[in-house]
């Protein structure tokens, strides 16, 4: 079995991603915890955390004069736990060149859409209006463009005729809960990097879409 990998978690809000990662620990799985960090005190996925026994933190930019301020301190804040792996789950904030450039290589991000299709917000409704077939969610490498970065994995979801938003968001939801915690696994086992030209899996360069998985 690989060492274990340490990772840092970063969320703003409910954590369902979180919980789907707890989830998958254990089961020969080398990914280890380390400590939970949000940007908001009232974040649910802090209880989520603290459930699981594992170390929270919260720091919050109202207590920092300015993004590169607060940036500077989370990256502090995160070494003190010499992670392995930085994990954005629904961390609600741009973090800044400076920050993504330090761990460039180490910090992966869940996006719920195709990318490159639908960057930003409002996802699942831009696909509907679109009149889209399919949709789906990304695990991608950070880079300093916003959900830009080198696609690791990507499960395509097809919308169903009618849909309406709510279920396909859920449906979506669903899946990343699938494949976040596999992109990790693959991370923390030594088999996912972010080489010269993009992202690789068993030392064997991904297309530009990743791995895809269809359901």
């Amino acid at each position: 079995m690989p060492d274990a990998c340490d990772l840092v978690v970063l969320i703003s809000g409910a954590g369902s991603n979180l919980q789907a990662l707890i989830d998958s620990l254990g089961n020969r799985n080398p990914a280890r915890i380390r400590a939970v960090i949000s940007n908001r005190a009232d974040a649910y996925g802090l209880q989520r955390a603290r459930q699981a026994g594992i170390e929270t933190r919260v720091l919050q930019p109202r207590d920092y004069p300015d993004r590169d301020g607060f940036d500077d301190a989370l990256a502090d804040l995160i070494d003190g736990y010499s992670p392995d792996l930085v994990v954005l789950a629904g961390f609600m904030r741009i973090l800044g060149p400076a920050f993504v450039r330090r761990y460039n290589g180490r910090l992966l991000n869940i996006h719920p859409s195709l990318l490159p299709k639908y960057k930003g917000l409002d996802t699942h409704r831009r696909a509907l209006e679109a009149g889209d077939s399919e949709h789906g969610c990304s695990v991608h490498f950070v880079t300093e463009e916003l959900d830009g970065g080198p696609l690791a994995l990507q499960a395509v979801v097809p919308i169903l005729a009618g849909e309406g938003l709510e279920n396909l968001a859920q449906r979506v939801h669903e899946q990343e809960h699938l494949i976040y915690p596999l992109a990790v696994r693959w991370f923390a086992e030594g088999r996912l990097r972010l080489g010269a030209q993009g992202a690789m899996l068993d030392g064997t360069p991904l297309p530009a879409t990743g791995q895809l998985i269809r359901i």
